[in-house]
């Protein structure tokens, strides 16, 4: 199942926003939208939303709930992704595992293989909350991700903190995606 852009005109790229359930993902994305906090309802099904990320550029974010039961369900997103954020709660050291799990999953799907992946490490204002460095290792993200474009970003969606930088990231890693793939497409004519 394809997901197609409503309108063709713009340039843009589709971001699949994946994380297990409670990470924030659609907090995130409130905020990223409203600048605001709110409170969210665990997501059945999935929320979209455009976002203009600079000139002639939309990004266009699915955010995919993370329960168990969705979870079999993030593969039929994954064509047509060009990028990945993937959101982690960095407060919560029981789960960290689960999702590096489900992180490994996706990854190893060749729907999306080097797409670029932002990870956002949330939650950073809870105590204990472990930083970019300590998720990076725990994610492994230099083992998964050697073959794309790749970074954490620790941010709060609570407050806001880090999510201009990860916007930022995720549009400048779509557009040089989008830019070495059509390069491709026009080799392979």
């Amino acid at each position: 199942m394809g997901l197609q852009n409503a309108k063709p005109s713009t340039k843009g790229a589709n971001i699949l926003m994946l994380g297990l359930d409670s990470a924030g993902k659609s907090t995130l994305l409130y905020k990223f939208r409203y600048k605001d906090a709110f409170i969210t309802m665990p997501t059945i099904g999935f929320n979209v939303d455009m976002i203009e990320a600079g000139k002639d550029f939309t990004l266009t974010f699915w955010d995919v709930g993370g329960q168990k039961k969705m979870r079999e369900l993030w593969s039929n997103f994954l064509e047509d992704a060009g990028g990945l954020l993937y959101v982690v709660d960095s407060s919560d050291k029981q789960r960290l595992e689960e999702s590096r799990r489900e992180f490994e999953l996706i990854l190893k799907n060749e729907s999306i293989k080097n797409v670029p992946v932002v990870v956002l490490a949330n939650k950073q204002d809870l105590p204990g909350a472990l930083n970019a460095e300590e998720i990076t290792r725990k994610l492994k993200m230099k083992k998964y991700c050697s073959d794309r474009n790749w970074y954490v970003q620790p941010c709060c969606a609570i407050t806001g903190e880090g999510l201009a930088e990860a916007l930022q990231r995720v549009a400048t890693f779509a557009r040089q995606y989008k830019k070495s793939k059509e390069t491709l497409i026009t080799l392979k004519e």
